[in-house]
């Protein structure tokens, strides 16, 4: 049976084996894990429930360590970037410019130039890009496919914040406040021959992401009618983007990605067929549930009612958390110093506190938790994406070691900051 999260036993087995090999090390307060296993069986599910000629391009913005884009590459996967350097990061990593899709709101000409001249695919984000990026064509060859990002305005889940569709969107042109317009330019530009959608990521219920596939499939049928007796070819790039949840409790069911592929082929089937390119931008599904994070317990206050464990982790790894703990919630498991889990509970709940200088870096407020004491490991659960890539410079903490494992063979996939390598940020 396809798995959701990795069990407790899984990453227990790879503690104790890390602890046993020495690579937790005792300046290694903080650990991040990434079984590799997981990830790649998430990428081939992933391909088998999509057609095949499906470009997967994964959200660079999820997990961006080279290692990681290496080997999801060679697993088939494309990549989704946001900037110009998540760009050139995907290039270097070895990505045929054929299977990047380059996505950004705020592409400047010198961007959209390198775009075009290294042949990505870009999703325009507005109308007056769209504007330089005709210019930059009547001068520049290029092999980059152009689509245009449409907010279909079908409105929010339930963390705005991560929801990107509703009438108001700081991405995209809205379908239905700028439909003429959005009519012209498919006219206008035989070019022009894909669409994107994103409708928001955790939170986003299936329907609703459905939704907007359904907003811009009826749209883009009506395009291509009009294409066709203009002689223009039919828009044939589908972008649907990413945002299928994920779970980050165990005793949550997410929506499986087989289903919602199932979904899309029952309601918009031509999808389906070889008229369309179809892309996907997952990011969250593909990387969250392949990864952990370990911290050592450095101290635990007691006090009346409450306990506060101190760890080497907080709004530096976890920014959502601290500042949204209504919304962004994990599970955590307690070992002792030989890697064994802890079970009971103790009589008063935890605060997980971070290490930063400020009174909201808590991770997790009231949580029921076995006993803690100093020397302990903390174990926080499905971490493989969004929380790197998020990293706070704040208090100078240096970026941990990051370890990545099939079975009981470890590698590491990026070693711990040194001070040497930290200081040059700050000049």
């Amino acid at each position: 049976m396809y798995k959701s999260n990795l069990t407790v036993e899984s990453i227990g087995n790879a503690l104790r084996s890390s602890l046993l090999n020495g690579l937790i090390r005792e300046d290694d307060t903080l650990v991040m894990f990434h079984d590799l296993s997981f990830l790649q069986e998430r990428i081939h599910h992933l391909s088998s429930v999509f057609p095949s000629h499906t470009l997967h391009a994964v959200a660079m913005k999820a997990n961006p360590l080279k290692r990681i884009l290496e080997f999801i590459r060679l697993l088939g996967a494309g990549a989704e970037v946001a900037s110009l350097a998540e760009l050139k990061m995907a290039l270097k990593a070895g990505y045929p410019a054929k299977k990047i899709v380059f996505d950004s709101p705020v592409k400047t000409w010198q961007e959209l130039e390198f775009a075009l001249t290294t042949g990505v695919h870009i999703n325009i984000d507005s109308l007056a890009e769209l504007e330089r990026v005709a210019a930059l064509k009547q001068r520049i060859v290029s092999g980059s496919t152009i689509g245009i990002r449409i907010n279909p305005q079908v409105g929010v889940g339930t963390i705005a914040e991560s929801s990107v569709a509703g009438e108001y969107s700081k991405f995209g042109v809205p379908v239905t406040t700028k439909r003429k317009e959005l009519g012209d330019a498919f006219l206008t530009y035989p070019w022009l021959t894909g669409v994107h959608l994103h409708v928001g990521s955790q939170g986003c219920s299936m329907e609703l992401l459905l939704s907007g596939i359904g907003v811009l499939y009826s749209f883009v049928s009506e395009m291509n009618e009009k294409r066709t007796a203009t002689g223009h070819e039919p828009i044939s790039i589908f972008d649907i983007g990413g945002g299928l949840p994920v779970s980050y409790m165990g005793d949550q069911i997410p929506v499986s990605m087989e289903d919602y592929a199932h979904a899309i082929r029952n309601e918009f089937p031509e999808l389906f067929t070889i008229h369309y390119s179809l892309l996907t931008e997952f990011g969250r599904w593909v990387h969250v549930n392949a990864g952990w994070t370990v911290s050592r317990v450095e101290y635990v206050k007691r006090d009346s009612g409450i306990n506060t464990a101190m760890i080497h982790a907080g709004a530096d790894l976890f920014l959502r958390e601290c500042l949204n703990p209504k919304s962004w919630q994990h599970e955590y498991s307690v070992f002792d110093k030989t890697g064994n889990l802890k079970y009971g509970k103790d009589r008063n709940p935890y605060n997980l506190a971070g290490p930063l200088c400020f009174s909201g870096d808590i991770l997790a407020r009231n949580v029921v938790l076995p006993m803690i004491e100093e020397g302990d490991y903390l174990v926080i659960h499905d971490t493989g994406g969004y929380t790197l890539s998020m990293w706070s410079r704040y208090n100078s903490r240096q970026t941990p070691r990051i370890i990545g494992y099939h079975g009981n063979e470890f590698e590491i996939l990026k070693e711990r900051e040194s001070f040497e390598e930290l200081a040059p940020f700050w000049g």
